[in-house]
Protein backbone atom coordinates (compact mmCIF):
# COMPACT_ATOMS: atom_id res chain seq x y z
CA UNK A 1 0.00 0.00 0.00
CA UNK A 2 1.51 3.54 -1.37
CA UNK A 3 2.17 5.82 1.53
CA UNK A 4 2.86 5.74 5.31
CA UNK A 5 0.71 3.07 6.92
CA UNK A 6 0.86 2.61 10.70
CA UNK A 7 1.40 -1.03 11.76
CA UNK A 8 1.73 -0.25 15.45
CA UNK A 9 1.71 2.06 17.77
CA UNK A 10 5.38 2.13 17.40
CA UNK A 11 6.19 1.44 13.60
CA UNK A 12 4.96 2.27 10.12
CA UNK A 13 5.74 1.05 6.96
CA UNK A 14 6.33 3.13 4.45
CA UNK A 15 6.07 2.09 0.37
CA UNK A 16 7.11 4.63 -2.76
CA UNK A 17 6.93 4.44 -6.14
CA UNK A 18 10.05 6.16 -7.21
CA UNK A 19 11.59 4.39 -10.37
CA UNK A 20 13.53 8.17 -10.95
CA UNK A 21 15.59 7.85 -7.65
CA UNK A 22 18.82 6.49 -7.00
CA UNK A 23 18.92 6.30 -3.35
CA UNK A 24 15.58 7.05 -0.99
CA UNK A 25 15.21 7.05 2.32
CA UNK A 26 12.54 8.71 4.80
CA UNK A 27 13.49 11.51 7.40
CA UNK A 28 10.85 10.78 10.42
CA UNK A 29 12.03 12.39 13.98
CA UNK A 30 15.39 13.40 13.41
CA UNK A 31 16.73 10.20 11.65
CA UNK A 32 16.80 8.79 7.94
CA UNK A 33 15.88 5.20 7.23
CA UNK A 34 16.71 3.75 3.51
CA UNK A 35 14.05 1.93 1.66
CA UNK A 36 14.54 -0.90 -0.41
CA UNK A 37 14.25 -0.96 -4.04
CA UNK A 38 11.94 -3.70 -5.06
CA UNK A 39 10.11 -4.89 -8.70
CA UNK A 40 8.57 -2.20 -10.60
CA UNK A 41 10.46 0.64 -9.09
CA UNK A 42 8.53 0.51 -5.72
CA UNK A 43 10.17 1.15 -2.71
CA UNK A 44 9.77 -0.15 1.24
CA UNK A 45 10.84 0.18 4.47
CA UNK A 46 9.57 0.49 7.90
CA UNK A 47 10.48 3.20 10.34
CA UNK A 48 9.74 4.29 14.23
CA UNK A 49 7.13 6.38 13.93
CA UNK A 50 3.21 6.66 15.04
CA UNK A 51 0.36 8.72 13.88
CA UNK A 52 0.79 12.76 13.79
CA UNK A 53 4.79 12.19 13.03
CA UNK A 54 5.74 14.44 10.48
CA UNK A 55 8.34 13.13 7.73
CA UNK A 56 10.02 13.82 4.18
CA UNK A 57 11.22 11.53 1.52
CA UNK A 58 14.49 12.24 0.76
CA UNK A 59 15.42 11.27 -3.14
CA UNK A 60 19.09 11.03 -3.61
CA UNK A 61 19.71 14.04 -1.06
CA UNK A 62 16.86 15.78 -1.68
CA UNK A 63 13.50 16.51 0.40
CA UNK A 64 9.91 15.93 -0.46
CA UNK A 65 6.37 15.29 0.78
CA UNK A 66 5.29 12.05 0.12
CA UNK A 67 3.23 11.82 -3.44
CA UNK A 68 1.18 9.38 -1.52
CA UNK A 69 0.50 11.55 1.44
CA UNK A 70 -2.36 11.17 3.60
CA UNK A 71 -2.12 14.09 5.25
CA UNK A 72 -0.37 17.76 5.04
CA UNK A 73 -1.40 20.03 7.68
CA UNK A 74 1.27 23.01 6.37
CA UNK A 75 0.44 22.71 2.54
CA UNK A 76 1.94 21.50 0.01
CA UNK A 77 5.54 22.74 0.45
CA UNK A 78 5.92 21.13 4.14
CA UNK A 79 6.24 17.74 5.10
CA UNK A 80 3.65 14.82 5.56
CA UNK A 81 2.06 13.63 8.35
CA UNK A 82 1.57 10.03 9.26
CA UNK A 83 -2.41 9.58 9.36
CA UNK A 84 -3.96 6.21 11.03
CA UNK A 85 -6.70 6.01 9.19
CA UNK A 86 -8.40 3.15 11.32
CA UNK A 87 -9.35 5.34 14.05
CA UNK A 88 -12.22 6.24 11.75
CA UNK A 89 -14.57 2.88 11.68
CA UNK A 90 -16.36 4.50 8.79
CA UNK A 91 -18.12 2.35 6.38
CA UNK A 92 -20.05 3.13 3.56
CA UNK A 93 -23.99 2.76 3.87
CA UNK A 94 -24.87 2.29 0.30
CA UNK A 95 -26.68 4.40 -2.47
CA UNK A 96 -29.62 3.04 -4.50
CA UNK A 97 -29.21 4.63 -7.87
CA UNK A 98 -32.84 4.85 -9.21
CA UNK A 99 -33.68 6.86 -5.67
CA UNK A 100 -31.06 9.11 -5.36
CA UNK A 101 -30.95 13.27 -5.49
CA UNK A 102 -27.59 14.42 -5.29
CA UNK A 103 -26.47 18.26 -3.73
CA UNK A 104 -23.23 19.63 -4.97
CA UNK A 105 -21.66 21.51 -2.71
CA UNK A 106 -17.79 23.61 -2.57
CA UNK A 107 -17.05 23.37 1.82
CA UNK A 108 -14.73 26.39 1.51
CA UNK A 109 -18.30 28.70 0.51
CA UNK A 110 -20.97 26.42 1.69
CA UNK A 111 -20.66 28.24 5.16
CA UNK A 112 -19.13 31.25 6.69
CA UNK A 113 -16.36 29.00 8.54
CA UNK A 114 -15.66 26.95 4.99
CA UNK A 115 -14.96 23.53 6.95
CA UNK A 116 -16.53 20.48 6.96
CA UNK A 117 -17.18 20.98 10.83
CA UNK A 118 -18.97 24.08 9.59
CA UNK A 119 -21.07 22.07 6.94
CA UNK A 120 -22.52 19.42 8.78
CA UNK A 121 -25.15 21.75 10.88
CA UNK A 122 -26.56 21.93 7.60
CA UNK A 123 -26.52 18.32 6.62
CA UNK A 124 -30.02 17.71 9.16
CA UNK A 125 -32.30 20.39 6.30
CA UNK A 126 -30.81 19.30 2.95
CA UNK A 127 -32.30 15.43 4.17
CA UNK A 128 -35.27 17.49 4.97
CA UNK A 129 -35.24 18.73 1.92
CA UNK A 130 -35.33 15.00 0.03
CA UNK A 131 -31.76 15.23 -0.73
CA UNK A 132 -30.29 11.56 -0.48
CA UNK A 133 -26.31 12.49 -0.72
CA UNK A 134 -24.22 15.53 -1.07
CA UNK A 135 -21.36 15.81 -3.38
CA UNK A 136 -18.22 17.75 -2.90
CA UNK A 137 -16.47 19.13 -4.91
CA UNK A 138 -12.94 17.90 -4.75
CA UNK A 139 -10.88 17.99 -1.39
CA UNK A 140 -7.41 17.01 -2.11
CA UNK A 141 -4.72 18.98 -1.10
CA UNK A 142 -4.22 22.05 -3.44
CA UNK A 143 -1.76 25.28 -3.68
CA UNK A 144 -3.20 28.22 -1.47
CA UNK A 145 -5.73 28.12 0.86
CA UNK A 146 -8.53 28.75 -1.27
CA UNK A 147 -9.59 27.30 -4.84
CA UNK A 148 -12.31 25.16 -6.57
CA UNK A 149 -10.27 22.01 -5.59
CA UNK A 150 -9.73 20.87 -8.96
CA UNK A 151 -5.90 21.16 -8.84
CA UNK A 152 -5.18 18.79 -5.74
CA UNK A 153 -1.50 18.07 -6.12
CA UNK A 154 -1.64 15.81 -2.75
CA UNK A 155 -4.85 13.71 -3.70
CA UNK A 156 -5.36 11.40 -0.88
CA UNK A 157 -4.64 14.13 1.69
CA UNK A 158 -7.81 16.30 2.28
CA UNK A 159 -7.13 19.78 2.55
CA UNK A 160 -6.47 20.92 5.74
CA UNK A 161 -8.60 24.76 5.65
CA UNK A 162 -11.26 22.55 5.28
CA UNK A 163 -9.96 21.17 8.75
CA UNK A 164 -8.18 18.15 7.85
CA UNK A 165 -8.49 14.18 7.16
CA UNK A 166 -10.53 13.76 10.95
CA UNK A 167 -12.25 16.75 10.14
CA UNK A 168 -13.57 15.02 6.77
CA UNK A 169 -14.24 11.63 9.10
CA UNK A 170 -16.74 13.87 10.62
CA UNK A 171 -18.57 14.92 8.00
CA UNK A 172 -18.78 11.56 6.54
CA UNK A 173 -20.27 10.37 9.64
CA UNK A 174 -22.21 13.03 10.51
CA UNK A 175 -24.19 12.79 7.04
CA UNK A 176 -24.71 9.06 7.50
CA UNK A 177 -26.41 10.00 11.28
CA UNK A 178 -28.71 12.35 8.97
CA UNK A 179 -29.35 9.10 6.33
CA UNK A 180 -27.38 10.99 3.98
CA UNK A 181 -24.84 9.39 1.49
CA UNK A 182 -21.58 11.00 0.83
CA UNK A 183 -20.40 11.29 -2.76
CA UNK A 184 -16.81 12.83 -3.31
CA UNK A 185 -15.32 14.58 -6.74
CA UNK A 186 -12.15 12.93 -7.77
CA UNK A 187 -9.54 14.30 -10.32
CA UNK A 188 -7.77 11.50 -12.41
CA UNK A 189 -6.56 13.83 -15.54
CA UNK A 190 -4.17 15.95 -14.15
CA UNK A 191 -2.76 17.07 -10.79
CA UNK A 192 -2.33 20.89 -9.81
CA UNK A 193 1.06 22.96 -10.18
CA UNK A 194 3.84 21.69 -8.14
CA UNK A 195 4.43 18.86 -10.37
CA UNK A 196 8.13 18.25 -9.92
CA UNK A 197 7.04 16.96 -6.53
CA UNK A 198 5.96 14.14 -8.34
CA UNK A 199 8.42 13.81 -11.14
CA UNK A 200 11.56 13.92 -8.53
CA UNK A 201 10.05 10.40 -8.01
CA UNK A 202 8.99 9.02 -11.46
CA UNK A 203 7.71 9.92 -14.63
CA UNK A 204 4.01 10.63 -13.88
CA UNK A 205 3.18 12.27 -16.95
CA UNK A 206 3.27 11.98 -20.58
CA UNK A 207 4.02 14.00 -24.03
CA UNK A 208 1.88 11.94 -25.63
CA UNK A 209 -1.02 13.30 -24.60
CA UNK A 210 -2.49 16.54 -23.32
CA UNK A 211 -5.23 18.19 -21.24
CA UNK A 212 -6.61 21.95 -21.29
CA UNK A 213 -5.38 22.16 -17.33
CA UNK A 214 -1.52 20.48 -17.21
CA UNK A 215 0.46 17.96 -18.07
CA UNK A 216 -1.18 14.43 -19.24
CA UNK A 217 -0.63 11.34 -16.58
CA UNK A 218 0.79 8.43 -17.76
CA UNK A 219 -1.44 5.54 -17.40
CA UNK A 220 1.46 3.25 -19.14
CA UNK A 221 2.72 3.26 -15.41
CA UNK A 222 1.95 0.74 -13.64
CA UNK A 223 3.01 2.97 -10.44
CA UNK A 224 0.90 5.83 -11.94
CA UNK A 225 -2.64 3.26 -11.91
CA UNK A 226 -1.44 2.17 -8.81
CA UNK A 227 -1.86 5.93 -7.53
CA UNK A 228 -4.74 6.80 -8.93
CA UNK A 229 -6.67 3.26 -8.24
CA UNK A 230 -5.38 3.12 -4.55
CA UNK A 231 -6.40 7.00 -4.10
CA UNK A 232 -9.96 5.29 -4.85
CA UNK A 233 -10.18 2.97 -2.68
CA UNK A 234 -8.89 5.21 0.32
CA UNK A 235 -11.88 7.15 0.13
CA UNK A 236 -14.29 4.40 -0.08
CA UNK A 237 -12.02 2.29 2.54
CA UNK A 238 -11.18 4.14 5.12
CA UNK A 239 -13.53 7.23 4.93
CA UNK A 240 -17.03 5.51 4.46
CA UNK A 241 -17.33 7.35 1.02
CA UNK A 242 -20.57 6.41 -0.41
CA UNK A 243 -19.66 7.17 -4.18
CA UNK A 244 -17.03 8.74 -6.11
CA UNK A 245 -17.53 11.53 -9.47
CA UNK A 246 -14.60 11.06 -11.61
CA UNK A 247 -13.72 14.46 -13.37
CA UNK A 248 -13.30 15.39 -16.66
CA UNK A 249 -12.88 11.57 -17.73
CA UNK A 250 -12.30 12.61 -21.51
CA UNK A 251 -9.03 13.80 -20.59
CA UNK A 252 -7.94 10.98 -18.79
CA UNK A 253 -5.92 8.97 -21.31
CA UNK A 254 -4.89 5.55 -21.21
CA UNK A 255 -3.60 3.05 -23.95
CA UNK A 256 -3.39 0.29 -21.97
CA UNK A 257 -5.68 -3.18 -23.35
CA UNK A 258 -7.77 -2.25 -20.17
CA UNK A 259 -8.78 1.72 -19.51
CA UNK A 260 -7.39 2.68 -16.26
CA UNK A 261 -11.36 4.14 -15.18
CA UNK A 262 -12.65 0.69 -15.81
CA UNK A 263 -9.86 -1.46 -13.51
CA UNK A 264 -10.38 1.24 -10.96
CA UNK A 265 -14.03 0.82 -10.99
CA UNK A 266 -13.44 -3.18 -10.03
CA UNK A 267 -11.15 -2.67 -7.64
CA UNK A 268 -13.03 0.38 -5.70
CA UNK A 269 -16.34 -2.21 -6.10
CA UNK A 270 -13.96 -5.11 -4.88
CA UNK A 271 -13.22 -2.82 -1.79
CA UNK A 272 -16.85 -1.50 -1.03
CA UNK A 273 -19.19 -3.51 -3.63
CA UNK A 274 -22.05 -0.91 -2.91
CA UNK A 275 -19.37 2.42 -4.14
CA UNK A 276 -21.64 4.66 -6.81
CA UNK A 277 -19.23 5.21 -9.68
CA UNK A 278 -20.27 8.45 -11.48
CA UNK A 279 -18.53 10.43 -14.22
CA UNK A 280 -18.09 13.52 -15.51
CA UNK A 281 -17.94 13.60 -19.62
CA UNK A 282 -18.01 15.43 -22.79
CA UNK A 283 -21.71 15.26 -24.46
CA UNK A 284 -21.55 12.24 -26.65
CA UNK A 285 -19.30 10.12 -24.94
CA UNK A 286 -21.31 7.07 -22.96
CA UNK A 287 -18.02 5.25 -22.60
CA UNK A 288 -18.40 5.59 -18.70
CA UNK A 289 -21.73 3.74 -18.48
CA UNK A 290 -20.87 1.46 -21.44
CA UNK A 291 -17.37 0.58 -21.34
CA UNK A 292 -16.11 1.34 -18.39
CA UNK A 293 -18.57 0.09 -15.76
CA UNK A 294 -19.69 3.42 -14.07
CA UNK A 295 -23.30 3.57 -12.61
CA UNK A 296 -23.90 7.01 -14.04
CA UNK A 297 -22.67 10.09 -16.27
CA UNK A 298 -23.01 13.44 -16.32
CA UNK A 299 -25.70 14.31 -19.11
CA UNK A 300 -24.83 18.03 -19.78
CA UNK A 301 -26.88 18.32 -22.39
CA UNK A 302 -29.89 18.80 -20.74
CA UNK A 303 -29.23 21.72 -18.94
CA UNK A 304 -27.43 23.59 -21.89
CA UNK A 305 -31.50 22.80 -23.62
CA UNK A 306 -32.71 23.96 -20.68
CA UNK A 307 -30.54 27.00 -20.13
CA UNK A 308 -30.73 27.92 -23.47
CA UNK A 309 -34.46 27.57 -23.75
CA UNK A 310 -35.21 29.82 -20.70
CA UNK A 311 -31.81 32.43 -21.37
CA UNK A 312 -31.93 32.76 -25.02
CA UNK A 313 -27.84 32.44 -24.86
CA UNK A 314 -26.48 30.85 -27.71
CA UNK A 315 -22.57 31.41 -27.63
CA UNK A 316 -20.01 29.15 -27.35
CA UNK A 317 -21.31 25.43 -26.28
CA UNK A 318 -24.38 26.73 -26.15
CA UNK A 319 -25.22 27.17 -29.62
CA UNK A 320 -26.35 24.05 -30.77
CA UNK A 321 -29.24 23.99 -28.11
CA UNK A 322 -32.47 25.88 -26.69
CA UNK A 323 -35.19 24.23 -28.47
CA UNK A 324 -38.40 22.32 -26.72
CA UNK A 325 -38.04 19.78 -28.95
CA UNK A 326 -34.47 19.08 -27.71
CA UNK A 327 -35.27 19.48 -23.92
CA UNK A 328 -38.31 16.95 -24.84
CA UNK A 329 -35.74 14.60 -26.20
CA UNK A 330 -32.97 14.95 -23.79
CA UNK A 331 -37.01 14.30 -20.65
CA UNK A 332 -37.03 10.89 -22.87
CA UNK A 333 -33.64 9.65 -22.72
CA UNK A 334 -32.54 6.45 -21.41
CA UNK A 335 -31.02 4.95 -19.51
CA UNK A 336 -32.76 7.54 -17.04
CA UNK A 337 -31.65 6.85 -13.78
CA UNK A 338 -27.99 6.14 -15.23
CA UNK A 339 -27.66 10.33 -16.70
CA UNK A 340 -27.39 12.69 -13.89
CA UNK A 341 -29.21 16.15 -15.14
CA UNK A 342 -28.94 19.73 -13.50
CA UNK A 343 -29.91 23.07 -13.64
CA UNK A 344 -27.09 24.78 -11.66
CA UNK A 345 -24.01 23.11 -11.02
CA UNK A 346 -20.59 24.13 -10.20
CA UNK A 347 -19.00 24.45 -13.99
CA UNK A 348 -22.75 26.30 -15.50
CA UNK A 349 -22.55 28.77 -12.95
CA UNK A 350 -18.75 29.18 -12.05
CA UNK A 351 -17.32 29.15 -15.47
CA UNK A 352 -19.64 32.46 -16.43
CA UNK A 353 -17.63 35.51 -16.52
CA UNK A 354 -19.03 36.68 -13.73
CA UNK A 355 -20.54 33.68 -11.76
CA UNK A 356 -23.61 34.51 -11.82
CA UNK A 357 -27.17 31.97 -11.12
CA UNK A 358 -29.87 32.02 -13.23
CA UNK A 359 -32.28 35.02 -12.73
CA UNK A 360 -35.46 34.68 -9.91
CA UNK A 361 -38.21 34.31 -12.46
CA UNK A 362 -36.91 31.09 -13.68
CA UNK A 363 -36.38 29.26 -10.84
CA UNK A 364 -39.42 27.40 -10.22
CA UNK A 365 -39.85 26.05 -13.89
CA UNK A 366 -35.96 25.44 -13.56
CA UNK A 367 -36.94 23.15 -10.58
CA UNK A 368 -39.75 21.74 -11.67
CA UNK A 369 -38.37 20.47 -15.02
CA UNK A 370 -35.67 19.48 -13.50
CA UNK A 371 -37.29 17.43 -10.79
CA UNK A 372 -40.02 16.07 -12.80
CA UNK A 373 -37.26 14.50 -15.17
CA UNK A 374 -37.35 10.70 -14.61
CA UNK A 375 -33.15 10.78 -14.99
CA UNK A 376 -31.12 11.19 -12.03
CA UNK A 377 -30.97 14.89 -10.53
CA UNK A 378 -27.93 17.11 -8.86
CA UNK A 379 -28.73 20.29 -7.35
CA UNK A 380 -26.15 22.77 -6.63
CA UNK A 381 -25.60 24.82 -3.35
CA UNK A 382 -27.96 27.27 -2.66
CA UNK A 383 -30.85 26.70 -5.16
CA UNK A 384 -32.91 25.08 -3.17
CA UNK A 385 -33.91 28.54 -1.73
CA UNK A 386 -32.80 31.09 -4.55
CA UNK A 387 -29.41 32.17 -3.59
CA UNK A 388 -28.62 35.51 -5.28
CA UNK A 389 -24.37 35.13 -4.58
CA UNK A 390 -22.52 34.00 -7.51
CA UNK A 391 -20.49 31.19 -7.39
CA UNK A 392 -17.01 32.49 -9.06
CA UNK A 393 -13.72 31.15 -10.09
CA UNK A 394 -11.37 31.57 -7.04
CA UNK A 395 -8.10 30.39 -7.29
CA UNK A 396 -4.85 31.45 -4.47
CA UNK A 397 -1.70 29.92 -6.64
CA UNK A 398 1.74 30.26 -4.10
CA UNK A 399 3.79 30.33 -7.69
CA UNK A 400 3.60 34.06 -8.56
CA UNK A 401 3.77 33.43 -12.90
CA UNK A 402 1.22 30.69 -12.02
CA UNK A 403 -1.11 33.24 -10.38
CA UNK A 404 -0.78 35.51 -13.01
CA UNK A 405 -1.34 33.50 -15.94
CA UNK A 406 -4.29 31.79 -14.24
CA UNK A 407 -5.60 36.15 -14.23
CA UNK A 408 -4.65 36.04 -17.94
CA UNK A 409 -6.54 33.21 -19.02
CA UNK A 410 -9.96 33.83 -17.32
CA UNK A 411 -9.74 37.68 -18.68
CA UNK A 412 -9.10 35.77 -22.54
CA UNK A 413 -11.56 33.26 -21.90
CA UNK A 414 -14.56 35.54 -21.68
CA UNK A 415 -13.33 38.52 -24.23
CA UNK A 416 -15.24 37.27 -27.10
CA UNK A 417 -18.00 37.13 -25.50
CA UNK A 418 -21.13 38.96 -25.89
CA UNK A 419 -21.51 41.71 -22.60
CA UNK A 420 -18.41 40.76 -21.14
CA UNK A 421 -14.74 42.70 -21.31
CA UNK A 422 -11.42 41.45 -19.33
CA UNK A 423 -12.35 44.25 -17.03
CA UNK A 424 -15.10 43.05 -16.05
CA UNK A 425 -14.44 39.33 -14.76
CA UNK A 426 -13.27 38.92 -11.42
CA UNK A 427 -9.72 38.85 -10.63
CA UNK A 428 -9.62 34.76 -9.26
CA UNK A 429 -6.68 35.49 -6.75
CA UNK A 430 -8.32 37.86 -5.20
CA UNK A 431 -9.56 36.70 -1.57
CA UNK A 432 -12.68 39.05 -2.43
CA UNK A 433 -13.88 36.95 -5.32
CA UNK A 434 -13.84 33.81 -2.86
CA UNK A 435 -15.67 35.98 -0.63
CA UNK A 436 -18.54 36.97 -2.92
CA UNK A 437 -19.00 32.98 -3.53
CA UNK A 438 -19.65 32.22 0.15
CA UNK A 439 -24.03 31.40 0.37
CA UNK A 440 -26.12 33.63 2.04
CA UNK A 441 -28.86 32.45 3.78
CA UNK A 442 -30.06 35.67 5.73
CA UNK A 443 -32.37 35.98 2.26
CA UNK A 444 -34.14 33.06 1.39
CA UNK A 445 -37.00 32.06 -0.94
CA UNK A 446 -38.84 29.81 1.89
CA UNK A 447 -41.46 29.47 -0.57
CA UNK A 448 -39.55 28.17 -3.25
CA UNK A 449 -37.50 25.48 -0.88
CA UNK A 450 -41.08 24.45 0.12
CA UNK A 451 -41.64 24.02 -4.15
CA UNK A 452 -38.43 21.75 -3.99
CA UNK A 453 -39.49 19.72 -1.03
CA UNK A 454 -43.14 18.97 -2.36
CA UNK A 455 -41.05 18.21 -5.84
CA UNK A 456 -38.71 15.43 -4.25
CA UNK A 457 -41.65 14.02 -2.47
CA UNK A 458 -43.52 13.71 -5.20
CA UNK A 459 -40.92 11.89 -7.39
CA UNK A 460 -40.78 9.49 -5.30
CA UNK A 461 -44.37 8.51 -5.57
CA UNK A 462 -43.95 8.82 -9.42
CA UNK A 463 -42.99 5.84 -11.76
CA UNK A 464 -40.00 6.63 -14.34
CA UNK A 465 -42.11 5.88 -17.24
CA UNK A 466 -42.75 9.57 -19.16
CA UNK A 467 -44.98 10.83 -21.78
CA UNK A 468 -44.15 14.09 -22.91
CA UNK A 469 -45.46 16.71 -25.92
CA UNK A 470 -44.42 19.94 -27.30
CA UNK A 471 -47.11 22.56 -28.14
CA UNK A 472 -45.68 25.82 -28.98
CA UNK A 473 -44.00 27.46 -25.88
CA UNK A 474 -44.85 24.79 -23.78
CA UNK A 475 -44.13 21.58 -22.22
CA UNK A 476 -46.49 18.82 -21.25
CA UNK A 477 -44.90 15.77 -19.24
CA UNK A 478 -46.70 13.46 -17.98
CA UNK A 479 -45.51 10.27 -14.94
CA UNK A 480 -48.39 8.71 -13.73
CA UNK A 481 -51.50 10.48 -13.16
CA UNK A 482 -49.24 13.50 -12.68
CA UNK A 483 -48.84 16.41 -14.93
CA UNK A 484 -46.33 18.81 -15.36
CA UNK A 485 -47.18 22.19 -17.54
CA UNK A 486 -44.53 24.58 -18.26
CA UNK A 487 -44.93 27.91 -20.37
CA UNK A 488 -41.32 28.94 -21.46
CA UNK A 489 -42.72 31.86 -23.12
CA UNK A 490 -44.80 33.24 -19.56
CA UNK A 491 -41.97 31.37 -17.71
CA UNK A 492 -44.78 29.95 -15.23
CA UNK A 493 -44.88 25.75 -13.96
CA UNK A 494 -48.07 23.89 -13.27
CA UNK A 495 -48.90 20.48 -11.71
CA UNK A 496 -52.05 18.99 -12.73
CA UNK A 497 -53.05 16.10 -10.98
Amino acid sequence: MLGAVPRDEKVVDFEVWAPAASLLAVRVNGADHALVREEGGFWRGAAPARHGDDYLLVADGVEWPDPASRWQPTGVRGPSRVLDTSQFHLEPSGLALDEIVLYELHVGVFTEEGTFDGAIRHLGALAELGVTAVEAMPIATFPGKRGWGYDGLYTSAPHQTYGGPEAFARFVEAAHEEGLGVVLDVVYNHVGPGNEALLAFGPYFTDRHETFWGDALDYSEGGVREWAIQNAELWVRDYGVDGLRFDAVHAVFDDSPRHVLAELTDRVRATAPRTLVTAEVETGDLRPIEAWGHDAQWADEFHHELHALLTEERESYYADYGSLEGLAAQLSREPAERLIVCSQNHDQVGNRAAGDRPASEELRLRAAVLLFAPQTPLLFMGEEYGERRPFQFFTDHIDPAIAEATREGRRREFAGFAGFSGEEVPDPQARSTFEASKLDRSQTDEELRAFYRELLDLRRQLPREIDVEVDGARLRVRRGNVELHADFEAKTVELRR
